[in-house]
């Protein structure tokens, strides 16, 4: 066998690679893409991309189960105190409500939304695989330069790739609601480095109510990945199958601006 080829596939037979390859399904889910779908978001005169305005419907958004015999969260379309929202009750259960986005961050660099939760989840500890759940969590998703992806990461990408599809993401930026992480914290995922969490929210103090989010996605991505990445994919859900508990959460009005446009509130 050539040495290269030797190489290879001892790399690949490291038991930490194949572990790797396992912790991706955590990343995110595969990118949908079905026909007929188009993930460049509505741009409104003012420069302003829509890819969640839920008055519309649920259009291009699909539930998506990380793993067989995993029981799956609830979404529904529902008007929530008067905003048009995905409603998610998650009661020790898993799935994500995914689309696809095609998003020039230089031009769009800024994402908004609203999000609102019941209660945290007590036992949750994101330090801990046996914790990693979160009463609201929003997924984005990239692909990133190959210039930026290591050889064995290009490998073991590669790998999972032929495992769970081609559209597999190379990383992805989880904007959390703790229940104990002060705001600000940045770590990677319990399971895998390729995703890495940010806490927007932590605690109760501001359960039961709509607040907004504005958080820069190009900036965000470049200091904790690398420049150039390319959003891929956004998803949404909220996360009990580890501590097998049960919460309820709603999300809203998910729009990417320029740096100098502030969000988009009007009640819709």
């Amino acid at each position: 066998m050539p040495l290269a080829a030797t190489a290879t596939a001892g790399a690949l037979g490291r038991l930490d690679s194949l572990v790797m390859f396992l912790r991706l399904a955590a990343l995110a889910a595969p990118v949908v893409t079905n026909a007929g779908v188009n993930p460049v978001p509505h741009t409104d005169p003012a420069g302003v991309q829509w890819v969640g305005r839920f008055d519309l419907g649920l259009t291009p958004w699909q539930e998506v189960r990380l793993k067989s015999g995993q029981r799956p969260n609830t979404f529904k379309l529902s008007r929530w105190e008067g905003v048009n929202a995905v409603e998610v009750i998650s009661q020790a259960s898993m799935s994500l409500l995914t689309r696809p986005i095609r998003v020039d961050l230089n031009a769009t660099p800024v994402l908004c939304w609203r999000w609102r939760i019941d209660a945290t989840l007590s036992q949750a500890d994101m330090t801990r695989r046996e914790g990693d759940d979160y009463a609201a969590r929003v997924y984005v998703s990239f692909r990133l330069p190959p210039s930026s992806l290591g050889l064995g990461l290009r490998a073991q990408l590669a790998v999972a790739r032929a495992i769970w599809g081609q559209d597999l993401p190379d990383a992805a930026i989880n904007y959390v609601w703790d229940n104990r992480q002060p705001v600000g914290t940045v770590r990677p995922n319990a399971y895998t480095d390729r995703a890495q969490m940010v806490v927007l929210r932590s605690g109760d103090q501001e359960a039961g109510r709509w607040v907004w989010e504005r958080v820069d996605v190009r900036h965000d991505v470049a200091r904790l990945f690398g420049p150039g990445a390319e959003p891929v994919q956004l998803a949404v859900t909220a996360d009990t199958d580890n501590t097998q508990a049960a919460t309820r959460s709603g999300f809203a009005d998910f729009h990417f601006v320029p740096a100098d446009i502030p969000c988009d509130r009007q009640q819709r």
